[in-house]
């Protein structure tokens, strides 16, 4: 999954011509750590949707404009706007039922 920064998060997410999944996460957090390989799996599953992640210690900025107040939180980007948002770790099947939609 590649890491997007605030340089890049224009190009890599707001101007990508399918639905992006944005990983808001950090080193710290545990849940973020093992939630990361199930988005790894999700990633290599599907040509229809596309992850990154962005670290919220080395972005802050992109935290704060999205609204991260806890983590690890997940936003769906279609067009550049927020079409879906998930917090919280959790098992694959439930990642899965929730990007339907997007998969």
């Amino acid at each position: 999954m590649k890491n997007v920064t605030t340089d890049s998060f224009q190009a890599d997410v707001l101007d990508a011509d399918k639905a992006i999944l944005v990983d808001f996460w950090a080193e710290w957090c545990g849940p973020c750590r093992a939630v990361g390989p199930i988005l790894e799996q999700i990633d290599g599953e599907t040509e229809k949707l596309d992850v990154v992640k962005v670290n919220v210690d080395e972005n802050p900025d992109l935290a704060m404009r999205y609204g991260i107040t806890s983590i690890p939180a997940m936003k769906v980007f279609v067009g550049g706007e927020v079409k879906k948002e998930l917090i919280g770790a959790k098992p694959k099947a439930a990642l899965e039922a929730d990007l339907a939609a997007f998969l």
